[in-house]
């Protein structure tokens, strides 16, 4: 066990994690990271919880919302299942000063009853990341109930996903046929080879896409209130109305005070 964090339900090791493992260290140098500061911005802004207060990221990644919030004065627990990723954000918060409970854990499975004052999961953060024979509706739910169960009442979240209209628009039958995108779940699959692999075995990767009158019926029956679907693309962020080749959307959701 790593100094720092918590091994907290056994993250299982499959192909997602292994493929951030491998990718943890260049993470960072991706152009989608670089709008680190303005997005705490809009966290803090749009998320509504009080200084102190408890903040859920989960699917964290190497840290940089997570260490962000703490330094601003939350109390943060990142969640990811990759071990890689996790020590690189150990030594991010290590470098800032921050305090953040760092937790190994599949987000199918990591919950906390009435923990957190308000949760975000960005940058394709869990949802959508399929791993073997996952069931893309069961999987995804779970982390929505779980997100909501460790929700206090009145929590909020804010979630990106991929957005299925761009998913659709850059595929063809050629893609379909040769099992690249499925029309029937919104799913593409890819395969990689080389650093992200062990021993030069290809790692399959599956992610699922989502309609925005989708990812709302999903928040609805995991027990939240929908406070808007928006565009969702990295150095983007707004409360704007998505556009068909958006990359992600966001979406705020709500847990019910009365739950």
């Amino acid at each position: 066990m790593l100094e720092g964090w918590t091994d907290n339900v056994g993250a299982i090791m499959n192909d997602w994690a292994k493929f951030f493992n491998g990718f943890a260290d260049q993470y960072d140098g991706e152009v989608f990271t670089r709008n680190t500061e303005a997005e705490l911005g809009f966290v803090r802004e749009h998320l509504g919880v009080s200084d102190g207060g408890r903040v859920l990221d989960l699917g964290c990644g190497t840290g940089r919302h997570s260490v962000g919030l703490a330094r601003l004065g939350y109390r943060v627990t990142g969640v990811d299942v990759s071990a890689g990723m996790l020590e690189v954000a150990r030594q991010r918060a290590t470098q800032a000063g921050a305090t953040v409970e760092w937790v190994c854990a599949n987000a199918t499975e990591f919950v906390r009853e009435a923990q957190f004052d308000g949760a975000i999961c960005l940058c394709e953060g869990s949802m959508g990341l399929l791993a073997g024979d996952d069931d893309p509706l069961e999987h995804d739910m779970a982390i929505l109930r779980n997100i909501r169960a460790s929700l206090v009442g009145g929590g909020r979240l804010i979630l990106n996903v991929l957005n299925a209209c761009r998913m659709i628009r850059s595929h063809n039958d050629d893609d379909v046929a040769a099992g690249r995108f499925s029309v029937l779940d919104l799913t593409e699959t890819s395969d990689v080879i080389g650093l992200m692999g062990e021993e030069g075995k290809s790692l399959r990767l599956r992610e699922r896409g989502y309609t925005p009158p989708e990812i709302r019926r999903m928040f609805i029956w995991a027990g939240f209130t929908v406070d808007g679907v928006y565009g969702g693309t990295a150095g983007e962020w707004g409360l704007r109305r998505p556009r068909l080749d958006e990359m992600e959307l966001m979406i705020f959701g709500r847990k019910p005070s009365a739950s």
